[in-house]
């Protein structure tokens, strides 16, 4: 059975009027939702951690900023956009204390909740809002008249009013313009790592980088192998963003079609689709939560080793220089342009 699919008819503002909506974290989707909801004329603050570089930020934008304690206290819906490993502290340290009956909790990732980091009170309603895609997507797609499909979620509705707060904000942030599916926390939770994982990062990265690798160690000019490893991995996905993988497969040649359809299936064979399973397992069972949080706790030892490495790779030096020949490819610097809490 299809799911039903809500856009801006099936949705209104309503369920947000009167109401004070408090952004707990300015990074990549907090700053995202508050900017966009602003713009939709919902009351928003933002609540951070008195020392958050994000302070001066979120004032210029034009929020009032408040300690995160103090936001919660004054908001009637609280979004906490704070990183998962980072979230369980901050909500028993500032939110749990001051949620009070009534009010609402909205997460754009259902990590928290499912995987119990946070154990909500029973009184509260609890509901996702989850864009699929990064945050400066989010308000890019908006500020253009345009809007990133998202999923909504209900986990606690005491008040009987949950989906209809869930759709306003979805409304709000430019999620209806593209279309909302309702889904559960844990299949958002569980189908999002596990598509981060394997295909749209970690799939795709490792994919990227053993390509390069092979042509470069067969004694090719790293510039042809990042040119056809990496940079024109855009153009194909954008075929497949816009027409499906049939689609992009009419774009391009026979001889191209001819490769994918027989050699494809060579790459990514059975043998990949079982680590695959065994990936979801871990996510599924709660392992892969665990080692994140311990890793977390251990001080991102080897999180920060492996993203090293990476920065450090022939891949990235030979890009870094093709893309300076290229004006029209965006320089900017996304990873530093916005402070994460």
């Amino acid at each position: 059975m299809s799911a039903k699919i809500y856009t801006d008819k099936d949705a209104t503002l309503d369920a947000l009027k009167g109401k004070t909506c408090a952004v707990i974290g300015f990074g990549s989707q907090g700053h995202a939702h508050a900017l966009n909801l602003k713009d939709s004329g919902v009351k928003v603050i933002i609540g951070l951690y008195p020392g958050s570089k994000s302070r001066a930020v979120a004032k210029e934008k034009g929020f009032e900023v408040f300690d995160t304690a103090e936001a919660v206290k004054k908001a009637d819906v609280i979004f906490l956009a704070v990183p998962d490993t980072k979230m369980g502290a901050a909500y028993k340290q500032d939110v749990a204390p001051n949620l009070t009956k009534g009010k609402t909790l909205l997460f754009s990732h259902g990590f928290a909740i499912h995987f119990k980091t946070i154990v909500p009170p029973k009184d509260v309603d609890v509901i996702l809002v989850a864009p699929k895609g990064p945050g400066h997507i989010v308000r890019r797609q908006f500020t253009e008249g345009k809007g990133v499909p998202a999923l909504i979620g209900i986990y606690q509705n005491p008040s009987k009013k949950a989906k209809k707060v869930a759709l306003a904000w979805a409304k709000g942030i430019g999620g209806t313009r593209a279309g909302v599916i309702e889904t559960s926390f844990k299949e958002e939770t569980e189908t999002d790592l596990f598509g981060e994982q394997v295909v749209l990062c970690g799939g795709t990265s490792a994919l990227i980088t053993a390509g390069f690798e092979t042509l470069v160690e067969a004694g090719y000019a790293p510039e042809m192998a990042y040119f056809e490893c990496l940079h024109e991995l855009k153009l194909i996905c954008d075929l497949i963003n816009e027409s499906g993988i049939a689609g992009m497969r009419f774009s391009i040649s026979e001889t191209a079609k001819w490769g994918d359809v027989t050699v494809g299936p060579q790459i990514i064979d059975a043998g990949t689709k079982k680590r695959m399973k065994a990936a979801l397992k871990d996510i599924q069972n709660g392992k892969f939560a665990k080692t994140w949080i311990k890793e977390y706790e251990g001080g991102y030892k080897k999180y920060n080793a492996l993203l090293k490495a990476g920065e450090k790779h022939q891949i990235e030096k030979v890009g870094a220089r093709l893309r300076s020949l290229m004006p029209w490819v965006s320089k900017k610097n996304i990873k530093g342009a916005q402070a994460a809490y």
